[in-house]
């Protein structure tokens, strides 16, 4: 059975002059012949990306859109009319955003978070603006220190909101930020802390979140990284306690707690001193 708006493995049924017919246990699914890959022949099995387009005809594509059903993701508006507005999502038909799924109207080149689902009307693809109903902290799957994919929501009085998992909501705290980020953007980290719902003032779970990587996992990773510096450097840098923390995540990548924690660790292991001037890279250290 084959799943619309995803990824599919298909079998080459028959070549045709304009492209490919696709096993689907049915008719077939055309691949047009701009999107088969050089030798591809009947018998092969692709992999290919399923739609509608222009004409309402379920397609098969080897482009690769910027997300598929389900994902949330940031999308650009290229074209909006009465009735809606389409947005890029890297296929040769533009994502179509009803009026009634946006928030506050869309506007030509803007960017906004939406979620892709499939209309059941239509049976096509379409993306809502609308994705809070989608997200909810009840029923939980994941646990503190776990790793995580977070999607910045929006920003707050006390940091950002994002997106946990495309499932649950968490605060990125700005004590917790330390580059540049916006709405959309999509990074690594992990669930620092869970308070129950019968613990908060809102009566609803709160889930604080970290980027990166938690614990010593990332002193870890920030170790090689300071050894790797020191020996690109003569093994001499002017970085220590007393270094601003604008400095130290400057050079480093890294806040300044991680980089005393990653510092102190090379220390206790014998692989760099630590002067008044710096960090110096001990002989006979490892990499």
């Amino acid at each position: 059975m084959v799943r619309i708006g995803e990824y599919n493995s298909l079998k080459v049924k028959k070549a045709l002059a304009f492209g490919l017919i696709l096993e689907d246990g049915e008719e077939g699914i055309l691949l047009p012949k701009r999107f088969v890959p050089r030798g591809a022949g009947p018998g092969d099995t692709l992999k290919v990306f399923l739609y509608h387009d222009g004409e309402d005809r379920m397609i098969a594509t080897t482009q690769e859109p910027l997300g598929i059903l389900g994902d949330i993701v940031k999308l650009r508006v290229v074209n909006v009319t009465p009735l809606g507005a389409f947005m890029d999502w890297g296929l040769m038909k533009d994502l179509f955003v009803p009026k009634s799924k946006q928030l506050t109207g869309m506007r030509l080149g803007g960017d906004y978070l939406v979620k892709i689902y499939l209309d059941e009307q239509t049976g096509r693809l379409a993306a809502t603006e609308k994705i809070e109903p989608f997200l909810s902290n009840e029923d939980l799957t994941v646990k503190e220190k776990e790793p995580v994919e977070l999607l910045v929501y929006r920003r707050t009085d006390i940091g950002y909101l994002v997106i946990i998992n495309q499932r649950h909501t968490g605060v990125l705290h700005f004590n917790e930020i330390y580059q540049d980020i916006s709405v959309g953007d999509r990074f690594p980290g992990f669930i620092k802390k869970i308070t129950p719902a019968e613990a908060t003032p809102s009566g609803e779970t709160q889930i604080d979140v970290a980027a990166g990587k938690s614990g010593y996992e990332r002193v870890e990773d920030a170790a090689e990284k300071v050894l790797r510096l020191l020996k690109e450097n003569k093994g001499r840098l002017p970085y220590h306690d007393k270094s601003s923390p604008e400095d130290i995540y400057s050079f480093f990548g890294m806040s300044k707690k991680t980089f005393k924690m990653t510092t102190g660790l090379l220390y206790k292991e014998r692989k760099i001193n630590i002067t008044d001037q710096g960090i110096e890279l001990l002989p006979g250290s490892g990499s």
